[in-house]
């Protein structure tokens, strides 16, 4: 039985660190991925009112664009005192400029004013994958933790170096590529949210092709 993505697709992402994750998290079945900036590939305004929607946005746009199939994640920080702030604008408060250090700060002001002691966020990844004929399929991980402030390390990019998941003492910031998304070859859970969306992807859209 062959993988419903095989071959080559577009990753919907201009995003160089998420583009780095989704390749790696790919390599291991084969499929080639070419990122929608690589193609010239605009990006769409992403107007949906979630992580779902504006993923939908994204892959659909690129599947159009490029005639092929597309995969998007569109993923966030969710600050239970901020009622889920930046969530869907997690992208939008690091500005143009992409200064995730500012959007840090904001955070940690934020939470501040809010006097509150409670420190829970959660990240959200949404992964969908459009195919040119119409065809979706989209898929949610979820990961929970607290925030961290001062912010620590700097690997991974954009929010990691201000949480830490449940169950470690590290930030994502302070973990190792392989320890934030590696998918266990025991079938455990992932532990980052990109790396849990991705596992329900790879078993029904991937598994197969690895199994043929």
């Amino acid at each position: 039985m062959k993988s419903k993505l095989a071959g080559k697709i577009v990753i919907a992402s201009h995003n160089p660190g998420k583009l780095r994750e989704m390749r790696e998290l790919l390599a291991p079945y084969g499929v080639e991925a070419v990122s929608a900036g690589e193609l010239g590939l605009a990006e769409p305004e992403e107007t949906g009112a979630d992580f779902v929607a504006n993923a939908l946005i994204k892959a659909r746009a690129a599947a159009e664009g490029s005639g092929l199939p597309a995969l998007a994640d569109d993923s966030g920080l969710c600050v239970e005192v901020l009622g889920g702030a930046p969530g869907v604008f997690s992208a939008r408060w690091a500005g143009e400029s992409k200064d995730f250090a500012a959007a840090m700060a904001r955070v940690h002001s934020e939470v501040a004013k809010s006097g509150s002691p409670s420190r829970r966020a959660h990240f959200v990844s949404a992964l969908a994958v459009a195919w040119p004929d119409g065809s979706e399929a989209v898929f949610e991980g979820k990961v929970f933790g607290d925030l961290t402030f001062p912010t620590r390390g700097t690997k991974g990019f954009g929010y990691d170096p201000c949480f830490t998941p449940d169950g470690h003492e590290r930030t994502f910031g302070e973990m190792s590529a392989e320890e934030k998304h590696g998918i266990p070859a025991d079938g455990s859970e992932a532990l980052s949210h990109r790396a849990r969306a991705f596992q329900m992807l790879a078993r029904a859209l991937l598994t197969a092709s690895q199994a043929s």
